[in-house]
């Protein structure tokens, strides 16, 4: 973990002084820092790069010949909305698909701060919508498609799966996969991100400056968002049913939890991040007759991760609403260590149980 920070570290020092000298943006430098190699030919796997719907994807297929029709996957990755791309993500899409002998559709959605909300979005549903409308082509069943993410992309994945369960002309999902999904940017304060607030990869003001660069294209107000000005009263009041600490077992507050002391609301503030209380924002904030029609649900969570409690109360609003969920608790885990499985020749063996977990809860289905 020490060598990853140094990593991050260096990478955030490096591009603050590429950006200095006019060689190139901080983002332009952590976006290729982050954006992998390419692989060899996978001998098990037929792997192309296609387009649904005009959504850059990547589609990989078992080599084997399958008993039946295969289970689908479609993938979306993580890296704050900003990050991230089919590459990134090429070896944990390859085990995915390998482990699980699944047909696997990365989606390479738009990133912020070029394309805002409801960019990202609007394009993962769209490739899945695509895929599931030509999904004899890939030798799929329908009955059988399955939505994932991890951190962003389980914000999107949640977000989709959402949309979707209202849908009578698309076959129902069977399931989704959030892997350390952020669910919700109502507050910024609850255990969680005391407790891991600078734990990397993903430090608590991070947190909020992603949402607000996928909300809005900047970071403005910052600083207010992680007081939690930002909310009304009543509707801080409306919410605090699902977004609450009081929501959370009380073994994960035995860490260092300090409470909130009360901020004033900035009426200005939240006019420019009203869109926060939207689902397909924050899926958090749905309502009960929305969630109680999501298929099984399978939820990872790292104790050493800021998203921690955002997993940790959609899985209660789940389980209230009657939706069957399958929940994995990494005791040693922090957040990004899944797209850290064997990442520049070292992995973390949490990291392999993890993905292990979700291979184990593919096969279940």
């Amino acid at each position: 973990l020490r060598l990853v920070l140094a990593m991050l570290l260096g990478t955030a020092a490096l591009g603050r002084i590429l950006e200095k000298t006019g060689l190139c943006s901080q983002l332009t430098f952590g976006r290729y820092v982050r954006q992998g190699w390419k692989l060899g030919v996978d001998p098990k796997l037929f792997i192309q790069d296609l387009q649904f719907n005009k959504v850059p994807v990547r589609v990989y297929q078992p080599k084997a010949t399958p008993n039946g029709r295969r289970r689908g996957i479609i993938f979306f990755h993580g890296g704050g909305w900003m990050f991230g791309s089919l590459d990134t993500y090429e070896k944990v899409c390859r085990y995915l698909s390998r482990e699980s002998e699944s047909v696997v559709v990365s989606v390479q959605y738009r990133l912020a701060p070029e394309h805002k909300y409801p960019a990202a979005y609007e394009d993962c549903l769209n490739a899945t919508i695509h895929f599931m409308k030509n999904i004899e082509h890939y030798g799929v069943d329908p009955a059988n498609v399955i939505v994932c993410g991890d951190s962003a992309g389980g914000n999107l994945a949640a977000a989709v799966s959402q949309t979707l369960a209202g849908r009578s002309d698309l076959p129902k999902l069977r399931a989704q996969i959030l892997i350390y999904p952020g669910l919700q940017a109502l507050d910024f304060n609850l255990p969680s991100y005391h407790q891991n607030r600078g734990v990397p990869l993903l430090f608590r003001e991070r947190a909020a400056f992603f949402a607000l660069q996928y909300l809005n294209g900047h970071a403005l107000h910052m600083q207010e968002v992680l007081e939690g000005s930002h909310i009304p009263p009543d509707m801080r009041l409306k919410y605090r049913k699902w977004v609450s600490p009081d929501n959370i077992p009380e073994k994960f507050k035995v860490r260092g939890v300090k409470p909130l002391r009360p901020t004033d609301f900035i009426a200005e503030v939240y006019e420019t991040v009203k869109r926060f209380c939207e689902p397909n924002l924050c899926p958090l904030l749905a309502e009960d007759a929305v969630v109680h029609q999501l298929p099984e649900s399978f939820i990872l969570t790292c104790e050493y991760d800021v998203l921690r409690d955002d997993g940790l109360l959609y899985k209660k609003r789940l389980e209230d609403n009657g939706v069957r969920v399958t929940w994995y608790h990494l005791e040693d885990g922090f957040h990004g260590i899944i797209s850290l499985y064997d990442y520049c020749g070292f992995s973390f063996p949490s990291g392999k149980r993890g993905l292990d977990s979700v291979v184990n809860f593919l096969k279940s289905l």
